[in-house]
């Protein structure tokens, strides 16, 4: 362990502004069951899991904090942890819970709150790549054959040049506080792209194939498996 990794305070935003819609729930999703408890509370006990130190910011939309509360006392949930409001988009949501952490020497994590099988390993990976190289997100070989799709004519393409693309995604704070600087722009679906507009390069480490993000019926089955044994 270098000296800076110990200097470094670490910190993660969850952000949780989904809704039911895909679910076919009026629930945010969230929220929803899953092993006995919230999604979420799955999702916040990984980091708790990998660092029982590390700072939680969690972005919830306004209208969803009471009923956060409301289920963290009925499932007794106590892991400490600072709560922001959610924005209209992604982009503006990480925006409020930068806002939130007031130190320029950390290393900060950006992750999906609907991504509750996030692996130790796979999250000690990303933080650890951070601190040396300065960004670091967590990808998994694309398994399917996949195509490119232009107007009306579509052309198979070579599955080995890509990569799935999973969270928490990491950045020295410099780096990430520079980077949202940036106006918002349409394109910006994930961290690292506002990171590399920026003009920084991302590091690649390994995911794991567990950490699904919960956005259909699927992926809730597939979660009470795993969450469940």
């Amino acid at each position: 362990m270098t000296t800076e990794s110990k200097t470094l305070q670490k910190y993660v935003i969850i952000v949780a502004g989904g809704s039911g819609t895909r679910m076919g729930n009026d629930i945010p999703k969230q929220f929803l069951l899953v092993a006995g408890k919230p999604v979420l509370m799955h999702t916040i006990e990984c980091f708790y899991k990998y660092d029982n130190k590390i700072n939680i910011v969690l972005v919830l939309p306004k209208s969803q904090q009471t009923y956060w509360s409301v289920l963290a006392k009925k499932y007794k949930f106590n892991i400490n942890h600072t709560i922001v409001d959610g924005g209209n988009e992604r982009f503006h949501s990480v925006l409020n819970g930068l806002g939130a952490i007031k130190t320029d020497n950390a290393v900060i994590g950006i992750h999906d709150g609907v991504r509750p099988l996030v692996s130790i390993e796979t999250i000690a990976r990303t933080y650890n790549t951070a601190i040396e190289a300065g960004s670091a997100i967590p990808v998994i070989d694309v398994t399917e054959s996949i195509r490119v799709v232009e107007g009306n004519i579509s052309k198979a393409v070579d599955r080995s040049k890509y990569k799935m693309v999973q969270t928490p995604q990491v950045f020295k704070s410099e780096i990430l506080f520079a980077a949202y600087k940036q106006p918002y722009l349409a394109q910006f679906t994930d961290d690292a792209g506002v990171v590399e507009r920026a003009g920084n390069s991302i590091n690649l480490v390994e995911g794991n194939v567990e950490n699904i993000k919960i956005t259909r019926p699927m992926d809730l089955i597939i979660a009470q498996a795993l969450l469940g044994k």
